[in-house]
């Protein structure tokens, strides 16, 4: 065989071979369930992860979905050690000054979760209650606003991870916590050894919207995945994975 024959062979086998998506490295704190978690393997799940990895696949891309905790989550998409954040970010002006987002992928609202023999109703019933909630997620920063501009007059405690503020609100150290209302109804409603004793006291009916965070520089990335969520919408791929994860 010559080597003219055997490098024309070669040229002709790497062209039909399918080209390699481009990976990106996203973060998420697998913490906040049914959202972002660790399924039975250690591998990061959950309505998040699986919608970005789905709207990379439509943009061409592959999605290396990472856990890392959310109080370095932020720092890690500003040192470049991941490509994008995909976990339960809410879009806020605050964020939108030092981040970019995508297009919204979700519509959320936050939710009190209290034990079932629990008194508190509505808002104004916190009034001397301790409500707890994880560190820098809207939900807590919701409480500490109403105490500075209702007077709420609510005691606030913040944890690392919002399964350690359900773990005292369930041994009565805490009378109540403050997160996202998928959040809010998992525990309540779905997880075994809460449920039994857990209720929802209310939702909010303040809206919030859930983006992937990116670098404010990498436009191109931004254009792609935008095109993804676009067409993860537009193929029913969206409702298979809220009924998948949510339940609707």
């Amino acid at each position: 065989m010559s080597k003219h024959f055997l490098f024309a062979l070669l040229a002709v086998l790497f062209s039909v071979l399918p080209a390699r998506a481009e990976t990106i490295v996203v973060a998420a704190d697998a913490t906040w369930p049914p959202f972002e978690m660790l399924d039975e393997n250690k591998q990061v799940t959950g309505y998040g992860p699986d919608y970005i990895r789905a709207a990379a696949k439509e943009a061409g891309l592959e999605a290396d979905v990472r856990n890392v905790a959310w109080d370095g989550i932020f720092a890690a998409l500003g040192s470049n050690q991941c490509d994008a954040i995909a976990s339960s970010v809410t879009i806020t002006p605050e964020r939108q000054a030092t981040m970019a987002f995508t297009k919204p992928y979700f519509e959320n609202y936050q939710a009190l979760v209290v034990l079932k023999d629990s008194p508190v109703q509505k808002l104004s019933d916190l009034k001397g209650k301790t409500v707890g909630g994880q560190i820098g997620t809207t939900g807590i920063l919701y409480t500490q606003r109403l105490n500075d501009t209702q007077d709420l007059g609510a005691k606030v405690k913040t944890y690392d991870e919002v399964g350690l503020a359900m773990e005292d609100l369930k041994n009565g150290r805490i009378d109540a916590v403050m997160c996202d209302d998928r959040v809010a109804k998992f525990y309540a409603e779905r997880k075994a050894g809460y449920a039994e004793n857990m209720r929802v006291a209310f939702i909010t009916d303040e809206v919030e919207y859930f983006g992937f965070a990116l670098r404010k520089q990498d436009t191109a990335l931004l254009e792609k995945l935008n095109q993804g969520i676009d067409a993860v919408k537009a193929k029913g791929i969206e409702e298979q994975l809220q009924a998948k994860w949510l339940g609707n």
